[in-house]
């Protein structure tokens, strides 16, 4: 039964043999012993692919919960003898607050559960958690296969920021609308896109444009400190350059919609290592989202800049 999960659930037995550790041929002939037994084909082979049959889907899905909930039971009995174990493979995005933060997160976990070996990737776009075999990940972009269980962190607020070299040179807007006079750098492959601003009940949609788009946060801050236009960044993304005066908020009475932090996993009975993992991360990141530029020197700061030069999700 496990076997068969394993197969169906990655529609392929050459990656399935590779993740239980044993050699394709063992596999398939497992299978073909399994389907020979129930006397049902439970999966359809051509040389291109697999999928599954009527009876496949039926049993599929019966079966994974079964499977799951045995796994679960035996992962429970070893960490109640020593605790979570096992390796734990997790995908991340490459901003700036992972690294900053989400590194010591990490080692804390670490620390405290010593049979958890830890992996972590980092990656700028969604990953396929069956294929390619995580337990979990922490993404920005809330997946779109409905099959995914996703719980939802906390959420990142949002601005715009430019050097202080660009502000001089072109001048700060002072309404969302004036963004159409200005280099904006786009995080879409497209010469303009479209962005939401508020402000006391006030709902504004306008339309941004610049010669510069690119889809890595890091690179955008990068362009922005260095003079090439105006970026929408996570406010825990430039802190550091707001302290240093590297960059200044732009409109800042208005706000943008926030990005939303997911965890993501492809079930909901998850081996006490994903388990202890998820609602460790969760509780130490929800008050580094929450405070993120909320202290008072940061306000204060951000006002100041206002007065020094006149006149906040991005897609």
């Amino acid at each position: 039964m496990a076997l068969f999960v394993e197969v169906a659930r990655r529609k392929s037995f050459s990656q399935a043999a590779a993740a239980l550790g044993m050699p394709i041929s063992s596999l398939s002939r497992r299978i073909t012993q399994f389907e020979a037994a129930v006397g049902l084909r439970l999966l359809d082979r051509t040389t291109r692919k697999i999928a599954l049959s009527a009876y496949g889907e039926a049993y599929f899905a019966q079966a994974t919960r079964l499977v799951e909930e045995a796994q679960r039971s035996f992962d429970d009995l070893i960490a109640q003898a020593k605790g979570p174990s096992g390796f734990l493979k997790v995908a991340a995005p490459s901003d700036f607050w992972v690294l900053q933060h989400l590194s010591g997160i990490v080692s804390e976990f670490s620390q405290q559960h010593e049979h958890v070996h830890i992996h972590l990737d980092l990656r700028a776009s969604q990953v396929d958690l069956v294929r390619e075999n995580y337990d979990l990940a922490i993404t920005t972009e809330e997946p779109r296969e409905a099959s995914l269980i996703v719980r939802k962190i906390g959420d990142v607020e949002n601005g715009l920021f430019a050097a202080p070299a660009y502000l001089l040179a072109r001048g700060r807007p002072k309404h969302p609308h004036d963004l159409a006079q200005h280099d904006v750098l786009l995080p879409v492959a497209a010469a303009s896109t479209t962005w939401q601003f508020s402000r006391d009940g006030e709902t504004v949609a306008t339309s941004v444009a610049g010669r510069i788009s690119c889809n890595s946060l890091s690179l955008a801050r990068r362009l922005a400190v260095t003079g090439r236009g105006i970026t929408c960044a996570s406010l825990i993304n430039v802190e550091r350059d707001l302290d240093s005066g590297r960059l200044h908020p732009v409109l800042s009475d208005w706000s943008l919609p926030p990005t939303s932090v997911y965890i993501v996993t492809t079930s909901r009975l998850l081996p006490a290592k994903a388990r202890r993992f998820i609602d460790f991360v969760t509780k130490r990141l929800n008050p580094v989202f929450a405070g993120a530029g909320r202290s008072a020197p940061m306000d204060q700061q951000l006002r100041g800049i206002d007065q020094i030069i006149p006149a906040r999700a991005c897609a």
